[in-house]
């Protein structure tokens, strides 16, 4: 068996159903387990995110999405080497990884159809659905589902802890610098369950462009600064593009002090197991 990741996330869950010595292609981004490093890349993008900022990342994104081009690269010549015969892809979000169409064209080069197993969660259950798609695909059923019992049940100790909770803060959590986004799909979700408020984020539903007055009026009592693909360095080098603004100092969580800058591409972005140490984290 000759697995190809188009994606993080199922990188990550490849290696916790004991795969990884099948995995034989994976993307630029992918970073978790180490081991990874040894592994071939055969999706790169056409942006570096650690030398861009936000700003410049939106208006790229933006721009190519407008004539219709692709941030990402598909190199065919590595996965033609690769030779899978399972591809994992996704068609949730094409900013954030290589769209469908893409990959139906890429497989072209080999010589035979790999099975394509497109992933679109946008709860933390689905999350889970998605890991034991991916054990029955691989014939690794018994072990995926003892992966997600025990992220269910973990989940539901954070549930049962603080579902009866009445005294719920206002939770903003700001997935995007400039312009600011709100978090969406399972971080909505993910901040009810631990206890917040969610005000202005729309459960299973992209994230979204909002403004700081928006931001202002909902006077969140939390702030939590998770851009999608940042890991807490980047954040912080760009931390003065949000806290420069006249609005920052509005918000009530500015002056309680309970502003939270996390670890975004380990525990928030990426729909895998470490999800669920978001959830703590929260």
């Amino acid at each position: 068996m000759r697995i190809c990741s188009f994606l993080p996330s199922t990188t990550e869950i490849v290696y916790e159903l004991g795969l990884g010595h099948n995995l034989v292609g994976l993307t630029h981004e992918c970073n978790y387990p180490p081991e990874v490093k040894d592994k071939q890349t055969v999706i790169m993008s056409f942006l570096d995110h650690k030398m861009l900022s936000s700003k410049e990342i939106d208006n790229l994104v933006t721009k190519n999405a407008a004539e219709g081009k692709s941030t990402y690269l598909i190199d065919n010549d590595t996965l033609k080497e690769a030779n899978p015969d399972i591809i994992l892809t996704q068609k949730l979000c094409e900013v954030c990884a290589v769209s469908g169409n893409q990959v139906s064209e890429a497989v072209e080069v080999l010589g035979h159809t790999p099975e394509i197993i497109s992933l679109e969660p946008t709860t933390i259950d689905e999350i889970f659905d998605t890991i034991n798609t991916i054990g029955e695909a691989t014939g690794t059923q018994k072990k995926a589902k003892e992966i997600t019992d025990s992220l269910r049940a973990r989940v539901e100790k954070v549930r049962s802890a603080l579902e009866n909770e009445r005294d719920r803060p206002r939770v903003f959590c700001l997935e995007w610098l400039e312009p600011p986004f709100v978090g969406g799909h399972w971080v909505p979700e993910m901040v009810e369950i631990a206890g917040g408020e969610n005000g202005i984020g729309k459960p299973c539903e992209p994230s979204f462009k909002v403004t700081w007055e928006e931001i202002v009026d909902f006077a969140p009592q939390m702030l939590f600064i998770m851009p999608c693909g940042f890991d807490i360095e980047k954040t912080i080098n760009e931390l003065d593009v949000v806290t420069s603004k006249d609005e920052w100092f509005a918000l009530p969580s500015t002056n309680r002090g309970e502003i939270y800058i996390v670890d975004a591409n380990s525990y928030f972005s990426r729909p895998g197991p470490r999800i669920v140490d978001g959830l703590e984290i929260l």
